[in-house]
């Protein structure tokens, strides 16, 4: 009988563009807009420019394109400085069921592998609708999430990673199980990166995770093998991370339904349990004109785990903008005295901003057992909001902003394109970007990252 990874690697390598239905592909279109936003917004960021100034001094061969550069690097410092970019604000999209996981991250492994190549736009295309497939069927395989039992979804990233860069450099589905065997046997993360203070790790496990898998897909192109019990073998995925796994999860029903669908998108650059409280507040202050002086306590009621993760005491002290895109009381507090949550919120002098720390202690997390019985299906958060004089108002809602259930709309993801891209991505450069992505089937790999060669 074969292996779940075999499994899955016979599907992948089956796949073909003309598999795929319209809604399917006009989501990957949504993806990448969003992502290349988010990319071109990354690479201002100072972990970003740590990242890109040491790969410069390694040097290597100029195979693959740098986002927001007209210089080339080889295609693992492509894939790995290009998921960092799309990766770098918290803003890209977001997928939580037992875990979470941001699918786009695994974007930059497929186009690096892509460009190496010369793949086929449609080829392209399939391998991101696998990766999204295989790493949102991997965060609703284990009981409970590898995220309660200390590790990071990173984790699970490196075989979805190696899958989709697998596809799309054309490898056999043989060859594809020995990637996501290298990749799924090398490649654990503590989840301590995203626990208590955060640092610039926080950001950058997942695109090392997807330069992993580039890298193994690279490897097995060559001959090299990897344990194909990677998931369901002694000492393997559910026998290391135990203690329950459904690893029917990850092979059932294949190619009967896509996950890329039901996907989100993040309309604030934070952690993605901060978007339903961030909404209620939002909404209260701007319906009964509250500014920050006038709130004496705000009362959160959410998920256990966002209590847990977004409210621990480094959370009212953020001094990085890691720890304040995961602060439930920073981005409350940030509301309130702009009313507004963007990327500029979280830079050093924002996070200083003595309006904004005022209000860090009125910020009251609690979680709510009935809401979190509730998740993922629906993500329940109740906001109480009082002021000082007197009044209380509040607020309750079930999917945030971006939610498959709630999707940004047009409008709204082209402001956010545009602010990321800023100034230094002038219009000619917007208007080829949107053209390639509205073709996005018919533009090969390095005809799209010609597009995104510009200096930001």
């Amino acid at each position: 009988m074969s292996t779940v990874s075999q499994q899955f690697a016979e599907f992948s390598s089956s796949v073909r563009f003309q598999d795929l239905s319209e809604d399917v592909v006009a989501a990957v279109r949504r993806f990448v807009y969003d992502s290349v936003g988010c990319a071109f917004g990354g690479v201002r960021t100072h972990d970003y420019s740590i990242a890109e100034k040491v790969d410069r001094t390694l040097g290597g061969e100029p195979q693959c394109t740098i986002i927001g550069s007209e210089r080339k690097a080889n295609v693992l410092s492509g894939a790995f400085l290009n998921a960092l970019a799309v990766r770098a604000l918290d803003y890209n999209d977001i997928y939580w069921k037992q875990d979470p996981s941001h699918p786009s991250d695994i974007l930059p492994g497929i186009w690096a592998c892509g460009e190496l190549v010369d793949a086929s736009g449609e080829d392209v295309v399939v391998a991101i609708v696998l990766a999204y497939e295989l790493e949102m069927r991997l965060c609703e395989a284990a009981f409970p999430g590898i995220r309660e039992r200390g590790w990071h979804h990173a984790t699970l990233t490196a075989f979805a990673a190696a899958a989709a860069c697998a596809r799309v450099m054309g490898l056999s589905a043989e060859q594809t199980a020995h990637a996501i065997g290298i990749a799924g046997s090398r490649h654990a993360t503590l989840g301590c990166v995203t626990a208590g203070k955060l640092t610039m790790m926080k950001n950058t496990v997942d695109p090392m995770a997807t330069q992993a898998g580039a890298w193994a897909a690279l490897l097995a192109a060559e001959g090299f093998e990897g344990p194909e019990h990677v998931f369901c073998g002694k000492e393997g995925l559910s026998d290391a991370y135990g203690p329950d796994w459904k690893l029917e999860i990850l092979t059932d029903g294949l190619g009967e339904s896509w996950r890329i669908l039901e996907c989100g998108m993040k309309a604030f650059p934070t952690e993605a349990l901060t978007h339903a409280p961030i909404s209620c507040v939002l909404e209260i202050a701007a319906e009964n004109e509250i500014a920050a002086e006038d709130v004496a306590e705000v009362r959160i009621q959410t998920l256990v785990k966002a209590a847990d993760i977004l409210s621990d005491p480094s959370k009212y002290d953020p001094r990085t903008r890691e720890t304040a895109d995961h602060s439930l009381p920073y981005c409350i507090a940030a509301a309130l005295a702009h009313g507004r949550v963007t990327p500029e919120l979280f830079d050093e002098e924002a996070i200083g901003d003595p309006r904004v720390r005022m209000s860090l202690e009125k910020i009251k997390v609690s979680a709510n057992m009935e809401f979190e019985a509730a998740f993922p299906e629906i993500q329940r958060c109740h906001v109480t909001l009082d002021t000082t004089d007197g009044r209380s108002f509040e607020k309750q809602i079930d999917f945030p902003i971006g939610d498959p259930r709630k999707p940004m709309s047009a409008e709204q993801m082209d402001s956010k394109f545009e602010a990321l891209c800023g100034d230094e991505v002038d219009e000619n450069h917007r208007t080829a970007i949107r053209a390639a992505i509205e073709c996005i089937g018919e533009v090969s790999a390095r005809e799209f990252m010609n597009t995104l060669a510009v200096s930001v």
